[in-house]
């Protein structure tokens, strides 16, 4: 769950310059947060859905638990979620990480069973590892996947630290 925790955090450092690949037309670009030296935006890269997501304090000391919100409706039903997370900074790749959210025999969260229709919506404590974020600009990428390989969510988001 801290691995999650952790990945769902990295998620709100993705770079906001996705094209979508609907006839040119991208999501709007989201802020997560934006105060002392810190600036997390994010923006969906699913042509078909944006999502909503936020973080109650920015800080470039990261908690040990956090409060966000999270909110989509489902286009699949959720059987199985993985997730999928990159970081780079300066072009160069810095974290790859893979998680299995929900498995069938090992359902880790309320939200895994979902059908499709269904909203998830989360707002409250999120267990993460305490860190500091180092000065710069990391861009993420987020993908979120049922077995079938179908998007369930996707983000492009950007950190700056200053």
């Amino acid at each position: 769950m801290k691995g999650f925790t952790a990945a769902l955090f990295l998620w709100t450092l993705i770079f906001p310059s996705c094209s979508g690949g609907s006839g040119g037309r991208a999501w709007p670009t989201h802020t997560v947060c934006s105060d002392s030296g810190l600036e997390v935006l994010y923006q969906s890269c699913d042509p078909l859905q944006d999502f909503g997501f936020s973080i109650e304090k920015c800080s470039k000391q990261l908690k040990s638990n956090i409060n966000i919100r999270f909110g989509i409706i489902l286009r699949e039903d959720i059987k199985e979620l993985f997730l999928d997370l990159a970081l780079m900074s300066q072009g160069s790749s810095v974290l790859n990480f893979s998680y299995p959210v929900c498995e069938v025999a090992l359902p880790k969260f309320s939200f895994c069973g979902r059908r499709k229709g269904e909203q998830i919506y989360y707002a409250g404590p999120v267990n993460n590892p305490e860190f500091t974020i180092p000065q710069g600009e990391y861009q993420v990428l987020l993908e979120l996947y049922t077995e079938k390989r179908s998007t369930v969510a996707c983000a492009n988001a950007t950190i700056m630290c200053s």
